[in-house]
Parts: C-alpha cells; sequence; structure tokens
C-alpha cells in the first residue's frame, strides 16, 4: 500500500487508509472531522514542471497518473515518489474536502462535516483543454458514484456565457464558487495554469484547486 518513500504523519491523523470503491486505497474518517479543520498537508517531491514532464506523459501510460500539484509556476510537487498518507484522498464529483495552498505548502481541508466511516474525497478537476474529446475522457474516467457524477475527474465543462437580456438593465450576480468564502484564513488555489482574472473568495482564497494535467501539457504555471 506504501513505498519505501512514504513519510507516515507525526501526528494523530482523524482517517485510516483501507481499500476504496472508488479507486484502490482510500482515506476513512474515524472521528468526526468538523467542517474548516485542516486535515493533513500534502507532501510530494518538489520538482520543476520541466521534470515533471520527463517523468510522466499520460498518453503514453497504461493509466494516468493523480499524483503531481503545481505548487507555483516553477515547482511540482511529485508523491508519486515522496509522499505520506494524504497521496490516498481520492477524487470525487461530491466532495467533503479541498486542496489550498498555504505559505508554500498544500493543505487538505474538510468543506463539510466528515462523520466517521465516511470517506475523505476532494474534487482533482483536472483541467481541460480545447482540444479534449471523449478520448481524454475516458482516459480521465472518474467512478466515484456520486449522483452527480460527471463520468471524467476532468473539471466541467465551461459553459457559454449568458446572453444578455434587452428588456431589463438589471445585473445578475455571479456567486463566488470558492469553498473557502467563510475561512478567515488567506489561501491560494492548488491549481492548474490559473488565469490572471481567476475571481477569490471574501477571504482571499481562490477557488477549489486543480490537478496538475496531462495531456496537451506543458505545465507554464
Amino acid at each position: 500500500m506504501t513505498s519505501a518513500n512514504f513519510i507516515p504523519s507525526t501526528k494523530p491523523l482523524p482517517f485510516e487508509l483501507h481499500p476504496s470503491s472508488i479507486q484502490g486505497t482510500g482515506a476513512f474518517a474515524i472521528r468526526r472531522i468538523r467542517k474548516g479543520t485542516r486535515i493533513i498537508e500534502y507532501l510530494g517531491e518538489r520538482i520543476t514542471q520541466d521534470e515533471a514532464d520527463v517523468r510522466y506523459d499520460d498518453e503514453a501510460m497504461d493509466r494516468h497518473h493523480t499524483f503531481l500539484f503545481n505548487l507555483d509556476k516553477r515547482t511540482v510537487l511529485d508523491a508519486g515518489t515522496v509522499h505520506n498518507e494524504a497521496r490516498y484522498i481520492n477524487h470525487s464529483c461530491a466532495p467533503n474536502c479541498e486542496a489550498l495552498i498555504d505559505k508554500g505548502h498544500i493543505y487538505i481541508y474538510a468543506i463539510t462535516t466528515i462523520e466517521p466511516g465516511d470517506e475523505l474525497v476532494y474534487d482533482y478537476g483536472y483541467e481541460r483543454t480545447p482540444d479534449m474529446g471523449p478520448e481524454a475522457e475516458a482516459l480521465y474516467v472518474c467512478r466515484c458514484g456520486a449522483p452527480n457524477c460527471r463520468g471524467t475527474i476532468l473539471a466541467p465543462e465551461k459553459k457559454a456565457p449568458a446572453r444578455k437580456k434587452s428588456a431589463t438593465k438589471s445585473k445578475s450576480v455571479t456567486k463566488s464558487k470558492s469553498k473557502a468564502a467563510s475561512k478567515s484564513r488567506s489561501k491560494k488555489d492548488a491549481g492548474v495554469k490559473k488565469s490572471a482574472g481567476q475571481k477569490k473568495s471574501a477571504s482571499g482564497a481562490s477557488k477549489a484547486p486543480k490537478r496538475a494535467k496531462s495531456p496537451s501539457r506543458k505545465r507554464a504555471g
């Protein structure tokens, strides 16, 4: 289940690792975890973007990886080598956790109250590119089993902006999708290719993170 490069947490964790119906090994709560709790740091070997491209090419692999997180435009955390228990938290389209960057470290937070026996999950939200089609969705298939499962761990397709109504001058207010809006902490998005105009919540936290993508990459931050 773990490798020689596994670094176990030195603090008691609120979850244990067990086989998961979603994928391989998963993390399951052994006590109640309250919403907003910082659960664990996501550890990984710090490597350059170029090195990550050399190590992983999903299109040439039998199965895609889920180990990489972009920390910034230069640095990637690779949990395929050095890692801890956080590596085994699976994806779900109905997440109860999220990953956020805080002062150069990635932490997993609870976004709902998690009861004992529940599996800890967050939305990997791999970034889509315009050239991605059915083949990409098949490569990044999701088996989370959630009622709202979108069938892939790729981020939802962006919808075309709604056309303006000519009959009224009232403006529609777009609600932030950030799950961290209620947090007093200031966090950054653990994501891939953040756009300069990415919206932030009132607390300064960017919206939910995205795992480093593989198809059509170079991850340029």
